[in-house]
């Protein structure tokens, strides 16, 4: 196979899906995932299924995006601030002027690994020894990477550099091959390569040796055989945790393998796999998204999908993902930001940022 290390676009005919559909799917694709998941998070299929059969839409009554969307939202405009000149001490800058030397939302930082970092963070901890806590192995670094593969589009390599340094901070380990996977995966799906090519380019990115690696080779495997399949050979049987990252990010490149791309099939599959769902269901969302392009999410998903409501992140209440797209599609061709661009929280608004 050719190398990955940077995906030349895919020729496409009048009307094909471009650039900013495949961001806007991305993204959105993300935040639509994770508000089908949320309500599956930590049951099982057999427990999904007693309480509300298939699960084929959305279920809960208002639904919305968790600590998955907000963390991308916050990774996104992060990206958009600073693109490939991304550093380790701009990210924990970050950490601290926008989450952690602030008041917390009701969900107090969100997962463990986010717990475990703010902890760090505010006994005066830097990166990378604020990754260094009982939970660096966790999926938090893969539910917010998607926005590094929209920014470095066609670049798997340059993905998976950016998130690694995103990841500085918070995660180590399979923790951050995790998220490269993840970043890696949505660099390609931007540049139109088919789903083979998708995950080839996520294991291109992590240590062949690595518990990811081999979750995400069974994931492959099986994903021929369907939703059980791949569930069984990835899901750690008895371990009361789901968010561990090999197991969650190789569950969504299985879901979103199974389906062929197709991001109906896609998201559902993940969700009615159980486990992390929010996050499975997140990440196959955006792989699918950027696939696809946002024409490919249901009209009634998309619209569910308002700006952030801040439950987590109080810094981002007010972002929409299709704002953050927008921003990374032109910080990716070096437009500078205009007057009219959401403002960036901790750096200012638009205008003086542009100025």
């Amino acid at each position: 196979m050719a190398s990955t290390a940077c995906i030349p676009p895919v020729p496409a005919p009048h009307g094909a899906v471009g650039l900013r559909d495949r961001a806007r799917g991305a993204l959105l694709g993300l935040a639509v995932g994770d508000a089908l998941g949320a309500p599956a998070e930590n049951m099982k299929p057999s427990e999904i299924r007693a309480r509300w059969g298939r699960i084929t839409g959305y279920v809960a009554e208002n639904p919305a995006g968790t600590d998955d969307t907000e963390y991308a939202i916050f990774s996104g405009l992060l990206l958009a601030r600073y693109g490939s000149a991304l550093t380790p001490v701009d990210v924990e800058t970050a950490w601290h002027e926008w989450i952690a030397d602030r008041e917390e939302g009701p969900f107090r930082g969100a997962g463990f690994s986010e717990r475990g970092t703010l902890e760090n963070l505010r006994r005066g901890l830097a990166a990378p020894i604020s990754a260094q806590h009982r939970h660096a192995w966790s999926d938090g670094l893969a539910m917010r990477a998607a926005p590094h593969g929209v920014f470095a589009a066609g670049r798997p390599a340059e993905a998976a550099r950016l998130v690694a340094i995103d990841g500085s901070v918070s995660h180590e380990g399979e923790g951050i091959y995790g998220g490269q996977a993840v970043a890696a995966g949505v660099a390609a799906a931007m540049a139109g390569a088919p789903a083979v090519v998708v995950v080839a380019s996520a294991l291109a990115v992590v240590p062949d040796d690595s518990w990811t690696a081999r979750c995400l080779r069974r994931a492959m495997t099986a994903a021929h055989r369907g939703e059980r399949a791949v569930r069984s050979a990835v899901v750690i049987g008895g371990y009361p945790w789901t968010d561990l990252a090999p197991e969650a990010v190789a569950l969504a490149f299985g879901a979103y393998a199974a389906a062929d791309g197709d991001f109906t099939d896609a998201v559902l599959t993940a969700v009615n796999m159980g486990r992390d769902a929010d996050t499975t269901a997140a990440v196959a969302g955006a792989l699918a998204g950027a696939t696809r392009g946002v024409q490919a999410i249901p009209a009634d998903w998309a619209a569910a999908i308002a700006p952030a409501r801040g439950t987590c992140l109080p810094t981002m209440a007010g972002h929409h993902v299709l704002e953050v797209a927008d921003l990374l599609t032109r910080a990716a061709r070096g437009v500078p930001r205009s007057p009219e661009d959401p403002p960036v929280p901790g750096i200012g608004t638009a205008a003086e940022v542009s100025s």
